[in-house]
């Protein structure tokens, strides 16, 4: 598809540990709303209408190829366009993915062709979104931890019953999935199609930050510990805990062990 902004193409292969899908992480929400910015163009002058929508190739690779490049692309939902800043990557053989329980109603969604979305209640509460990545049948998904606001501020404020614009507001999976009035009701949904919920192509970010997945002791150590948890470097829009990450000094190339691990 044609690019009608001049960002750097996102060419980097990732690879690095699992992830997994973990309970809603607050932020302490004292700084204010920083728009994202690439070299040139702040992201609150970009023309989201005239943006994109990533074609379901793009989320066809490997979920940790896939995570850090949702990194900075946009979610679109009616009147409220979100900025990923934080997400969690799942891989088949993964003991913290939902994909290790098997096909089943609920995990069925995580086994379709990559670019779908994948919708899960924690805590029967909370919906939880993820992007479907890889193959049909291999069950993996990046889970989107943290977003910006980008517009809509007072349709993500009413939904998530709060008045403010601090971080706090979407640094959370469940509270992105909230902002977005998301129900399970939208598993399987592809995010690649106009109408409903979808992805668009956005900047890559200049720094990235990588650490542990949050939330899944419960995993293999191999996995817990594992570093596929990747934010956008420089902005406040990321979820607790923020110690455990750190710059990523590799952008383009991570160990070839790593993915194996």
């Amino acid at each position: 598809m044609k690019r009608t902004l001049r960002f750097k193409r996102v060419s980097p292969k990732l690879k690095k540990p699992i992830p997994t899908i973990g309970p809603v992480c607050d932020d302490d929400g004292t700084q204010p709303i920083q728009p994202l910015e690439t070299k040139s163009t702040p992201i609150s002058e970009l023309p989201i209408d005239k943006m994109t929508i990533l074609p379901s190739t793009f989320f066809q690779i490997d979920a940790l190829d896939l995570a850090p490049r949702l990194l900075g692309k946009f979610l679109r939902r009616d009147d409220v366009v979100l900025q990923i800043t934080e997400v969690e990557a799942y891989r088949p053989n993964d003991s913290a993915c939902h994909g290790r329980f098997g096909v089943t109603a609920r995990t069925a969604p995580i086994f379709g062709a990559g670019g779908h979305a994948y919708v899960y209640l924690c805590y029967g509460l909370h919906a939880m979104l993820n992007v479907v990545a890889d193959k049909e049948g291999v069950g993996a998904a990046v889970l989107i931890r943290s977003c910006a606001p980008i517009s809509g501020l007072q349709t993500v404020q009413h939904r998530r019953g709060q008045k403010t614009d601090k971080p706090v507001l979407l640094t959370g999976p469940g509270k992105v999935g909230q902002a977005l009035g998301l129900s399970t009701e939208w598993s399987n949904h592809p995010l690649y199609t106009p109408g409903g919920l979808e992805i668009l192509d956005g900047p890559v970010p200049e720094k990235m930050l990588i650490g542990p997945r949050v939330g899944i002791e419960y995993a293999l150590p191999e996995h817990a510990n594992a570093l596929w948890r990747f934010a956008i470097g420089g902005t406040p829009w990321i979820s607790a805990p923020k110690n455990t990450l750190r710059p990523h000094s590799s952008y383009n190339s991570c160990p070839k062990e790593a993915k194996n691990t």
